[in-house]
């Protein structure tokens, strides 16, 4: 009950609100009565493009938890290149998010063992979730790092913000489905299912998630996955 409860709450704003901005304008735009500048059809129609692309990541967190609650995930684990894939995440968030965000990288770790779709869903909501409540520059950056109880090592990736951060009382929680921090004041859009997917998609491909403060004050979230050796690196060239 307390689930249903929290989704009827969730839909009944952040679905309905981005149907009524996008049929607002539509309907602005079909009047006969109102002849509008170029300028004026423009910025109407990019807030039927902007409502339309936040029904479709909604939509979309809401089946991916679906698909997680089923069992139904079936990740496909191979030798990754990293850069590639945090590139079209990045893209992906940058398309639809206002403004013009700041996304700056710096790659100390090159190949991971992971699925590269299910990895690039997962950081698309990291840096989605970045964008939303930190501002409109964030930091990406991967490093290989000693595994705690082996000699293997670790790829290391954190998504970095510098806005208000997540209060330490409430970091236990937030990758619980429909959890919103500070949600009383919240002017953002998302029912609460963005960092809950991306913590199932990165347990399925073998990963951790943990949320970090940034130093300086932010919220840094951290994945790590097993690390792949690249062949290039070996003396004799690879196999």
């Amino acid at each position: 009950d307390e689930l249903r409860r929290a989704l009827l709450a969730a839909v009944s704003h952040d679905l309905r609100t981005p149907l009524a901005a996008a049929k607002a304008a539509a309907s602005s735009l079909r009047s006969p009565e109102v002849v509008f500048s170029e300028e004026d059809t423009a910025e109407l129609l990019a807030t039927i493009e902007e409502s339309v692309d936040q029904l479709a990541s909604l939509v979309g967190n809401l089946l991916d938890s679906s698909r997680l609650a089923a069992g139904v995930v079936r990740p496909r684990r191979t030798r990754t290149y990293l850069p590639e894939v945090i590139h079209r995440a990045g893209a992906a968030v940058s398309r639809r998010a206002p403004g013009t965000p700041e996304i700056t990288v710096d790659i100390g770790c090159d190949w991971a063992v992971t699925d590269a779709g299910l990895l690039e869903r997962a950081l698309a909501n990291l840096i989605d979730n970045a964008l939303r409540h930190g501002g409109d520059a964030i930091e990406i950056r991967t490093e290989s790092v000693p595994a705690d109880d082996s000699d293997e090592r670790r790829c290391r990736i954190r998504v970095i913000d510098h806005g208000p951060g997540i209060p330490a009382e409430e970091r236990s929680r937030v990758f619980t489905p429909f959890h919103q921090y500070g949600d009383q004041n919240r002017q953002t859009s998302g029912v609460g299912l963005g960092l809950s997917v991306a913590s199932g998609f990165v347990s399925a491909v073998g990963g951790t998630l943990a949320v970090a403060q940034t130093p300086g004050g932010g919220t840094t979230m951290v994945v790590e996955l097993p690390a792949e050796h690249d062949p290039a690196d070996d003396p004799e060239g690879g196999a």
